[in-house]
């Protein structure tokens, strides 16, 4: 780079005093340069007769290139110097698709305030695939949650615990009481959320109770779920925080309680750009406060 610099200088001057001068260099220094890039490129870049320094047909060619790689060079050091100050960042979220997007959009909001210039670029996914687009590299950071215990190649820290609930329709006899066990939902219709990463857990707790249920309606939409318990084709279980469809009367299930924990994960020893460690902190600061569950 400074070999370039030291040949744009001539090309401006025509004179290497001077243009030793505006580089800060001394004479001998700068022609040495000079010197070295002619040797990689092939030929001379100058001629210097007397008092009349004038490009070659080589330099000529050269100068428009050489140009733009200074220019390219130096726009991407300010890139690099605004990546460090989180300016004009992208940060790669990937966002389990069974977490309803309510319960995020405060902290993505004061997020945005505090880091202006970060660009969130939210992937959803089910814990499987954001665990394996972490470790591939494709995401920077990652909010989900699963029954099992998170593998040692991350780094995952709690957000906050979430009930699973059952959700009916508006004068169901679930609508009467505070909570429903597990046995109350032998027999009864079940509308199943394929994302659902507890769906097996869930399965084999309500069958040592004794309870099967029938699964009537199936789709990876949680507004096609809830609006199908919404209409009374049956019933769905979902997390708390989930639950998007107006009317919907949900109750927490209980005996036994089923909940996730959600949290923030990385990869375990990568190094991280300056935009994740801002985000980890601030997730792990905000004040998640536990909501009741949306209810008729």
């Amino acid at each position: 780079m400074h070999q370039i610099r030291y040949f744009l200088a001539v090309c401006e001057t025509l004179n290497f005093t001077r243009a030793a001068d505006a580089c800060h260099v001394s004479q001998p220094s700068l022609t040495r340069a000079i010197k070295a890039l002619e040797d990689e490129l092939g030929g001379p870049l100058f001629r210097r007769e007397r008092n009349n320094t004038h490009l070659t047909g080589l330099g000529e060619m050269m100068r428009p290139h050489l140009s733009q790689v200074l220019i390219e060079t130096d726009a991407a050091k300010e890139r690099a110097r605004s990546f460090g100050r989180l300016e004009d960042v992208e940060l790669r979220l990937g966002m389990m698709c069974t977490i309803g997007p309510h319960r995020f959009v405060p902290f993505l909001q004061a997020f945005r305030e505090r880091h202006p210039k970060v660009r969130l670029a939210v992937q959803d996914g089910s814990s499987d695939e954001l665990r394996e687009r972490l470790a591939k590299g494709e995401l920077d950071v990652a909010i989900y949650g699963q029954p099992e215990e998170i593998d040692d190649r991350f780094h995952a820290r709690r957000l906050y615990d979430e009930r699973f609930v059952i959700g009916v329709c508006p004068g169901h006899a679930f609508e009467r009481q505070n909570a429903v066990r597990v046995e109350e939902l032998d027999g009864m219709a079940y509308l199943n959320r394929t994302d659902c990463e507890f769906f097996g857990h869930a399965g084999r707790l309500w069958r040592e109770r004794g309870t099967t249920v029938p699964m009537v309606f199936s789709s990876n939409r949680d507004d096609w779920v809830q609006s199908m318990a919404l209409a009374g084709l049956g019933f769905t279980f979902i997390p708390e925080f989930a639950v998007t469809m107006p009317g919907l009367c949900v109750r927490p299930l209980i005996d036994p309680e089923i909940t996730r924990i959600i949290q923030v994960v990385t990869v375990r020893g990568r190094p991280h750009v300056p935009a994740v460690g801002a985000f980890v902190r601030e997730v792990l600061a905000f004040p998640w406060v536990t909501a009741a569950p949306t209810a008729s």
